[in-house]
Formats: C-alpha cells, structure tokens, sequence
C-alpha cells in the first residue's frame, strides 16, 4: 500500500512539475492544411523544378541552339507556323513589351520576398534586393540602344534614294544593316534574371518552423544552444517577420507560379526567334551579350560580401543558402521543428499558437 501510495505521489509531482513548465509558454499546434493549400505546395513544387533546372546546362542548351540551330535555319527553310509570323499574339503582347512583364512579375516578388526577409527595413529592401532589378533594367535599356545603333548607323538603304532607316522603310524599302536580335537578348537575359530573383522561395517553408521554435522557447526563456537563424532577432523583428511572412505567402507563391509561366513562355519565344528571324551570327552575338551581364552581376558582383545589392533571399537572417544541420539542434528543439508532415520536402501543416488564440 505504501509503495503504491508512494508511485502515485511521485507521478502526481511528476505531472504537477510538467503543468507547471508548459504552463511558462503554450506548445505550438499544427493543424493539416487544407486539399487547395497541399494543392497549391504541389504546384509550387513543379514551378521550382521548372525554374531551378541546372543553370550551367541551361546556358549551354541556349548557346547550342543559337549556334546549332540557328546555323541550319540559316541554310534550311523551317515550315511557316502561327510563330513564324511577327503579328502573333505572343510576340505583338508579351515579346515586344518583355521587360515590362518581367518588371511587372519580378518587383513585387521581390519586394514581398525581401520585406519579409528584412522584417521591414525599408532601405535595406531598396538597397540590397530592389536595386538588382534597377540595375538590370538599366543593363536592359543600355544594350538594346547600342544594338539600334550599330543597325541605324552601319545599314544602308536598298535604295539610293535614302540614308536613313526610317525613311527607308516608310518609303517600302529595306534596310540592310547588322541587326543584332534583341529579342533573344531580352528573351534570355530575362529568363535568367527571373531565375535568379525565384530563388528567393528556396527555404521559404521553413521559416514558419523557425517562428515557431523561436517563439516558443523564448517564451520559456529557454538559454540553451540553439542554429535557429532568428535567434539574434529582437521580439520587434521577430512579430514583423510573423505578420509579413503570414501576410504575404499567399501572394509569393502566385508570383512564383507568374514567373515559371512566363520564364516557360519566353523558352518557347526564343526557339520561334532561333527558327523564324535575324541570321546566326547576330543571334549568337545577343545571347553571349546577354549570358554575360547575367554572368557579370548574378554570380560575381552581387555574392561580393558588403557590397550592394544583396543576392536574392539574403536578409537579416538566412533561411535558404545552407540546410540546418539536425544534429547541432538539442533534442527538444529539434523534436519541434520536425514536427508535422511535409509533402516534396516541405511542411504541409499550418502552425498555431493556442496562446495567442485564447488572448
């Protein structure tokens, strides 16, 4: 009777204890999403792979095809197809107006993206994030004037009549000048720049599981060690960082799934311009032109370490340049990120914070 008596007071201290140190700071409690969020995963899935598709061989399939291809379009006559025609709907609406759709998908990405990342820091948003799309722009703008004048100045007129190009082609004449295509310049110098700027998403998921821990254990005051990114956040920045990654998810992955489509659509733009239009040397010329500037800012200007702009997805915290290593997390933190099921390796549960539910 004793020993009995004995167990069942120490079990009842036992939970008495566990009350008392849960009751320091609610446990977050995750619900299952719901069929149009998994839905939505699923497709933001497929968009990432269609994106992030090896950079290195991309580049050596659109130098193949502006070589090759072009090279036997050349010398072969292709079949004429509704893309062979310069009044298809694609090329009049998305081609000839393509920075501006690109500008239109990539500065709010951006923006929300780096909002979040930057918990609010206006000039850090401006000067670390939205500044690579000025720079661009200002890339895009530079060479495409410098293409027009190399045709304008080095061309002649068909006709004797004329020496400039457009009372040469007002006139019904033909210009003969070195054209170098600006489409396929715009064409891939955009898709990499959208590439580039998507890669805001990766880790995007997990950092609801690091606001989650965060505000867990500080509300435990818990001091143990911790490779939580958001550690040496202030509780300001933390609450901004909760509200705007809340907020803005929604809208990130609209533009995401945006920015695939129209990154697909310019891929098949550029095999109708490969095909349809301008010769391979002036062709090759703009994709060189194009791969480099990428090349220039992308991958050697922007990862300068404090140098502006920032590569994309840096904030004051970092989420997606590095996996956390599980085994540098204690037991109990990292028993709490793990928690929850993930659908093609990301969190398919929403988190709730009983807490602030009941406030």
């Amino acid at each position: 009777m004793t020993s009995r008596g004995n167990f069942k007071s120490s079990r009842n201290n036992f939970k008495y204890q566990n009350e008392a140190q849960d009751s320091k700071g609610t446990k977050p409690i995750r619900e299952a999403s719901s069929v149009v969020e998994v839905l939505i995963l699923m497709i933001v899935h497929i968009c990432k792979k269609v994106l992030f598709f090896d950079t290195s061989l991309k580049i050596a399939i659109y130098l193949g095809a502006l070589f090759l291809l072009s090279l036997i379009a050349d010398v072969l006559t292709f079949p004429k197809s509704y893309f062979s025609r310069s009044d298809n709907m694609f090329n009049q609406y998305f081609v000839k107006l393509g920075w501006f759709w690109t500008l239109f998908l990539t500065v709010p990405y951006v923006f929300l993206t780096s909002y979040t990342t930057c918990c609010g820091k206006r000039k850090l948003i401006f000067t670390a994030h939205l500044l690579r799309l000025f720079i661009a722009t200002i890339f895009w703008y530079t060479w495409t004037t410098i293409f027009n004048m190399i045709e304008t100045k080095y061309g002649r007129c068909n006709s004797n009549r004329y020496d400039d190009k457009v009372a040469c082609l007002k006139n019904g004449h033909f210009w003969n000048g070195f054209d170098i295509s600006g489409h396929c310049f715009i064409l891939i110098y955009s898709s990499l720049v959208l590439i580039e700027e998507a890669r805001a998403i990766n880790g995007w998921e997990r950092i609801k599981d690091y606001i989650r821990e965060e505000r867990y254990f500080r509300s435990l005051n818990d001091k143990s060690p911790s490779s939580n990114p958001l550690k040496n956040m202030n509780t300001d920045e933390l609450d901004i960082l909760k509200t705007s990654y809340e907020k803005f998810t929604p809208y990130v992955r609209a533009f995401l799934i945006g920015i695939a489509l129209l990154q697909l659509l310019w891929d098949v733009m550029l095999v109708s311009t490969i095909l349809y239009y301008h010769i391979m040397v002036e062709k090759f010329i703009s994709g060189i032109i194009a791969i480099l500037t990428w090349f220039v800012t992308y991958r050697v200007w922007y990862t300068i370490p404090n140098l502006f702009p920032n590569l994309p997805g840096q904030g004051i915290f970092k989420y997606n340049l590095e996996k956390t290593s599980s085994s540098s997390i204690p037991q109990r933190r990292r028993s709490l990120i793990n928690n929850g099921k993930h659908f093609m390796g990301m969190p398919i549960n929403k988190g709730q914070e009983d807490s602030e539910d009941t406030k």
